[in-house]
């Protein structure tokens, strides 16, 4: 993974990092990356790729010699975590209410059933059918505002962590930078 390549400074050799990541989050990690001396690696055809699914995928050089590169790696494996704390975050704003948003649908779905049963049996249990039908309907229907509104409870509940490992971040990148100047 690592070139030597020939400069007028003289022999620098590199470290390369490939990442894969969401295309709206390229410009935060080319940022934060560069507080701990890396830099877009100029000379591959396409630095920043991207594919039809949102994700890109950046190639990223680092000097390996450069100064300060044990605490400048330490804080990049702390910045590294950070960021996918942050996404793991993201990620279950969704997760609960998708699960009980299909939980609600499925008992929705039993009671369809059953009230179909009830309809189709000999002699057909018409009142049973529409006692069951009602509930059968209400579980398709309560699905989206179910998963709406615990998508939004759960959005103001981790916004504030959310907010706080971005401030720990950005401070992570500070003494990063301070490091390469």
């Amino acid at each position: 993974m690592n070139e030597i390549n020939e400069t007028s400074r003289g022999y620098i050799g590199y470290e390369y990092k490939e990442l894969v990541l969401e295309k709206s989050q390229i410009s935060f990690y080319i940022d934060g990356y560069e507080n701990f001396g890396w830099e877009m690696d100029e000379r591959q055809q396409n630095p920043v790729e991207s594919d039809k699914i949102g994700k890109a995928t950046i190639r990223l050089k680092r000097d390996r010699k450069i100064m300060n590169k044990a605490e400048l790696t330490r804080l990049q494996r702390h910045f590294e975590d950070c960021l996918k704390q942050v996404s793991m975050m993201e990620a279950s704003k969704a997760s609960a209410a998708t699960a009980i948003a299909l939980i609600i649908g499925l008992l929705g779905t039993a009671f369809m059933a059953c009230s179909t049963f009830a309809v189709t049996h000999e002699p057909p249990f018409v009142l049973l059918c529409i006692v069951l039908a009602i509930p059968g309907f209400a579980g398709w229907v309560l699905p989206y505002f179910a998963y709406k509104k615990i998508v939004w409870k759960k959005s103001q509940e981790l916004e504030p962590l959310i907010e706080q490992k971005r401030e720990e971040i950005y401070e992570i990148c500070e003494k990063g930078h301070n490091l390469l100047v």
